[in-house]
């Protein structure tokens, strides 16, 4: 097995460090917080909606070490896809791999949907040329316009090349970092702690602070994904491996404190009852503007939010287009998805993927914000479990990797990272309290499935058989390929 028989197409080393941290963070932290924050207050108490952050960033830690240890071990392009295919083979690598592109994708195609409303909120424009009504919503051109531009804008610059979509991101995530100032010093400074009351929503009734805690710890999975395009990027990472499982943990827990701080900064600024009313707004700017008694500022907040917006946008696009270039790479989608631009050294093609996707979505009109959150959580905690399953498998079998970064007590956080997944994934099932809902967010989660299998079998019939050995190769390279497997 050589590279004079089997061509593999590889990306360019150009992150730096602080390229990757704005890649997670701007990925993890989107627009979700600022239409979300004041319902987690107002779900559980302030204290009780902290409490609900604090312990699903624990569980985060968890699964984040097991990607902490891997990402390092093996950098290539594809990362939950490399992992599983490494620790459980073919089949669950593929079924891995698709997992979390339903994730990326989900959120992607959401933030077309986030971007209109954002910018009518900044600048109101009229709602014309009524297209369809889907859910008791009206969708409208003139507002899914915005959208659509937006995905073309974003798909554009991530084909233009890597370093340049990590400027961009750089950029946007200074962005929205000045907008979190504004609102945490606004909080301090205009606000008051009496607040804050109530600490627990529910005990006043009887029913105790826990039903509250639960409901916004089913938001979590959504809140904390971005760290895992780290090993998405870490085949372009000009860095030390060691330096990767750092990155992973620093990432999850800027992430944390970023929705710390902003429960904090909602509570202070506004009373309950005030905080309340703008549910059917954007919360956070509303608040922003009654703290600092000017609608002016409320527009300044939208203007770091869309910051926001597009770097999380940019970061799933590049997530998802990685994973989706590995597949083709390894012959698991049809060909095309795994070539490279001669010029810009990007994956044109799976790009194109995603951003075609995203162009479509803002014309589902402003209810498919919500199911397309669902439907990327439920993706990302399927990921989790077989990404925790897959480390366990490659610490048994595989004792002598090379690992830059190794966990002390791989037992613990293999099987805390599968517990963690496992209860998690059990929340979205017809029995758990965050169900999917049928049918809309089920009928999406089918069609990625049968989008994947149709995909799969078009690259077996144009692609023919590979063989194992050529698989292993395309999917790791020589460098981290299991040499002994290859000379079968």
């Amino acid at each position: 097995m050589s590279n004079e028989t089997v061509q593999r197409e590889s990306l360019s080393k150009v992150l730096s460090r602080r390229d990757i941290l704005a890649l997670a963070f701007g990925t993890m932290v989107g627009w979700g917080w600022v239409m979300l924050t004041a319902g987690w207050v107002s779900s559980a108490g302030v204290l009780g909606a902290i409490i609900a952050f604090l312990i699903a960033t624990v569980l985060c830690l968890f699964v984040g070490a097991t990607y902490a240890e891997l990402t390092p071990a093996l950098p290539l392009a594809g990362g939950e896809l490399v992992f599983a295919y490494r620790g459980l083979g073919y089949f669950w690598a593929w079924f891995t791999a698709w997992a979390i592109c339903l994730a990326y994708i989900g959120v992607a195609a959401w933030e077309g949907i986030a971007i209109s409303t954002a910018i009518n909120y900044l600048v109101p424009f009229e709602q014309a040329i009524a297209l369809w009504t889907i859910n008791g919503s009206t969708v409208y051109l003139t507002w899914s316009l915005v959208g659509i531009v937006g995905a073309a804008v974003i798909t554009m610059i991530n084909i233009l090349g890597i370093k340049q979509s990590a400027v961009f991101q750089t950029v946007g995530t200074a962005g929205l970092i000045l907008a979190g100032i504004i609102f945490v010093t606004g909080g301090a400074f205009m606000g008051s702690t009496a607040n804050l009351a109530p600490l627990f929503t529910g005990v006043a009734e009887g029913v105790g602070p826990w039903a509250g805690i639960i409901a916004v710890l089913l938001m979590a999975p959504s809140m904390f994904v971005g760290f895992d395009v780290i090993p998405q990027s870490a085949e372009e990472m000009n860095i030390p491996p060691k330096q990767i499982a750092g990155v992973v943990f620093i990432a999850i827990l800027m992430g944390a404190a970023w929705y710390i701080l902003m429960i904090l900064a909602a509570s202070l600024s506004a009373p309950a009852e005030i905080r309340s009313s703008f549910s059917e707004s954007v919360p956070i700017a509303e608040i922003v503007a009654y703290a600092f008694g000017s609608p002016v500022w409320g527009k300044i907040m939208i203007i770091g939010a869309l910051c926001g917006i597009v770097t999380s946008w940019n970061g799933f696009f590049i997530g998802a287009s990685r994973v989706i270039f590995s597949m083709g790479r390894a012959k698991m989608l049809p060909a095309i998805f795994g070539r490279v631009h001669p010029k810009y050294q990007t994956p044109t093609a799976a790009i194109l993927l995603t951003g075609i996707i995203c162009i479509i979505t803002p014309l589902m009109g402003r209810n498919a914000l919500v199911w397309f959150v669902d439907t990327a959580s439920f993706g990302t905690v399927v990921a989790y479990l077989m990404v925790s399953i897959s480390f366990i498998f490659i610490r048994k079998n595989e004792p002598e990797l090379n690992r830059p970064y190794k966990n002390k007590y791989p037992k613990i956080v293999g099987t805390g990272a599968i517990v963690v997944a496992l209860f998690f994934i059990s929340l979205y099932l017809p029995f758990g309290p965050g169900s999917l809902v049928w049918p809309y967010e089920w009928a999406f989660v089918l069609f990625w499935i049968i989008l994947g299998v149709i995909l799969a079998l078009v690259a077996k019939a144009s692609i023919g058989p590979v063989s194992s050995q050529e698989r292993e190769y395309l999917i790791f390279g020589e460098e981290y390929a299991r040499k002994d497997y290859l000379k079968k």
